[in-house]
């Protein structure tokens, strides 16, 4: 057995991965452990438990696989402020010290955290680096399902790209075309994402949900000043109107006068029609770009198979975009899209590229529904449950499903915590708030009870995989929620001619499907579709809720609140549960009901998480 251990770092979003002979065994994110979201420092949490997934020790090791390589960034940050200069200054005096004191000495500094697991350990022939993009294409090609893919990456910027191409074939991976810094759709996305008052890397995910409330009314202004689209989807960006390259911000003077406006301040601003209209616009120029991009690969390459990685493909509404115009015949999505990813596909590449090792392509789901994370045994949980003083009750698994779905009926907001933790941004039923699609009430209820954040905000649903189709209009499966398709006609409600002339937030609390808790304001739904081979418990659970109600459909919506990592251990989940509305809580087949419990034991989780 050939084990490689994948670690990504120093950036947002650290996450550790192992691999054993080419299969995926473990992988976590360290914001679980350290309960610090996007924790962005060495995973030492997520490597331990990877080791110990694996029954590994560090020294059992062959290969220990950095995301991306050092000395190419710091030589794109040192051209970039020569080009600039002497614009800059102020930041690039203080980048300097922290890249020369860590960052270059990178290789020193990443042996001298695996010490921490082994002090025995000092085989630096062990320990290599991928490139950050070749990383990206290798965690969305080599555990898709396709033998031949193109493979297209998107994101802020790595070493100095920001947009690659890739042709996978069998084992092989090559980067075939980029884009490099400073041009680049998640920094412009980024560049707005701040503009609107969220929190860059963290809060673009608001901006894609607040897009349908409003009209791309300023499309031509960002087309005609910011960025220059080619016709097949390549572009660049006008740099006068944008900060990041060299400043300490994301926008500037010049950026907000196009706009008339300054940017947002969320502290003491509400968010306005314009703020709704400018996320719709800078949403629908990222659609273009993603589908002419699209466009002109197919016809350049003529693969019928598409791989997407990189922040940008977690805008799942442009994926659902590429993938209803029929461009490829079929679409895979890495589920840890983002940085965390890179872990995995730095793995993969040494195993692939540098070991030289045949691909065996599964066809079913070799990410495992991307439930890599831990789990915790009945004695576990009894123990961690006893610990706190929790009120419980342990039930059969046919009584948890029963119960579970009484629950969901009678309107409860339902804590759901089984299996493996998954990894990536998106809970897919292992660490999930669910609740009733059927409730007009239960979208405000989440947001402003449980989650404690904007009430624009949409919720997935969680749909049966065999109908799908009955529900919306997608004919492919969405394993991991990361495809955005409308809901089906017959579901539709229609609004009436009053509900017609209402503008932006005012559209919130129509109802406009008969899952309206699930239903956008653009009759639109992240789908995430459930089969038994992946998650049988969660598949039990929405099939029992469709035997009674006649709908295969659950609302999910990550278990945590706004600012906090989604919960890892029964302990989390329970703290959540005390400090949230949360009416009920099932970890495994312990069921708590928020009536029983200690009201002593209740959090103060309102102000607990800083806004994202």
């Amino acid at each position: 057995m050939t084990y490689i251990l994948g670690i990504s770092a120093f950036y947002h979003d650290s996450a550790a991965c192992i691999i054993s002979d080419g299969k995926i065994v473990a992988a976590a994110q360290e914001e679980r452990f350290t309960r610090v979201k996007h924790d962005a420092g060495y995973p030492k949490n997520a490597v331990e438990f990877v080791l110990n997934y694996a029954n590994l020790k560090l020294s059992d090791l062959d290969h220990i696989v950095f995301f991306e390589k050092p000395f190419l960034k710091f030589e794109r940050l040192l051209e970039t402020y020569v080009a600039f200069a002497p614009k800059g200054f102020v930041q690039f005096s203080k980048a300097m010290p922290t890249w020369l004191r860590d960052k270059l000495f990178q290789k020193k500094q990443l042996m001298d955290h695996l010490k921490e697991h082994d002090n025995k350990f000092r085989d630096e022939k062990k320990l290599h680096f991928s490139e950050h993009h070749l990383s990206h294409a290798a965690s969305a090609f080599y555990p898709s399902p396709f033998e031949e893919a193109i493979v297209l990456t998107a994101d802020g910027v790595g070493e100095w790209a920001t947009t690659t191409v890739a042709i996978g074939s069998g084992k092989n991976l090559e980067i075939k075309k980029e884009i490099q810094f400073p041009h680049s759709l998640g920094l412009l996305y980024s560049a707005f994402t701040y503009y609107t008052g969220f929190k860059v890397n963290s809060g673009e995910y608001k901006l894609m949900g607040l897009a349908p409330y409003g009209e791309p009314k300023y499309f031509d202004l960002i087309k005609n000043n910011l960025i220059d689209i080619k016709p097949d989807g390549t572009f660049r960006l006008d740099q006068s109107y944008f900060d990041y390259a060299t400043g300490l911000k994301m926008t500037n003077s010049k950026f907000n006068n196009l706009f008339g406006q300054k940017e947002r301040n969320s502290k003491f601003e509400k968010l306005t029609q314009f703020h709704m209209d400018i996320a719709a616009s800078i949403q629908k120029i990222t659609e273009e770009i993603m589908l002419n991009l699209s466009k002109s690969l197919q016809e350049e390459f003529n693969i019928k198979n598409l791989c997407l990685a990189g922040g940008v493909a977690l805008n799942c509404v442009a994926n659902g975009k590429i993938l209803k115009e029929k461009i490829f015949e079929n679409i895979w999505v890495q589920p840890a899209a983002g940085d965390a990813g890179g872990s995995l596909g730095a793995a993969l590449a040494y195993w692939h590229l540098e070991l030289m090792k045949d691909r065996e392509i599964i066809k079913t789901d070799s990410m495992k529904g991307s439930y890599l994370g831990p789990e915790y045994n009945e004695e576990d949980i009894e123990r961690e449950l006893n610990e706190i003083g929790a009120k419980y009750k342990k039930l059969k698994d046919d009584e948890i499903y029963e119960k579970t779905t009484e629950c969901l009926i009678n309107g409860d907001a339902v804590g759901w915590f089984q299996g493996r933790m998954e990894f990536g941004p998106r809970a897919l039923g292992a660490r999930s708030i669910l609740g009733d699609p059927r409730s007009e009430n239960m979208q405000k209820i989440l947001n402003l009870k449980v989650k404690y954040r904007e009430s624009f905000r949409p919720f997935a649903p969680s749909v049966l995989e065999n109908e799908v189709k009955n529900w919306f209009d997608i004919d492919k499966t969405s394993p991991y929620m990361l495809m955005v398709a409308n809901i089906n006609e017959d579901k539709v409600i229609k609004m009436n001619k009053e509900e017609e002339k209402l503008f932006g937030i005012e559209k919130l609390n129509i109802k406009r499907s008969t899952i309206p808790a699930v239903t956008h304001v653009d009759y639109s739904a992240r789908i995430q579709t459930v089969n038994q081979n992946t998650n049988q418990r969660y598949f039990n659970l929405i099939s029992k809720f469709n035997e009674k109600t006649g709908c295969p459909v659950l609302i999910n919506t990550s278990f945590n609140v706004r600012g906090e990592p989604i919960v890892n251990t029964p302990k989390d989940a329970f703290n959540c549960f005390m400090g949230t509305e949360l009416d009920t809580l099932v970890i495994g087949n312990f069921f708590l009901e928020k009536i029983n419990q200690n009201k002593s034991l209740k959090k103060d989780y309102k102000n607990s998480f800083e806004l994202d």
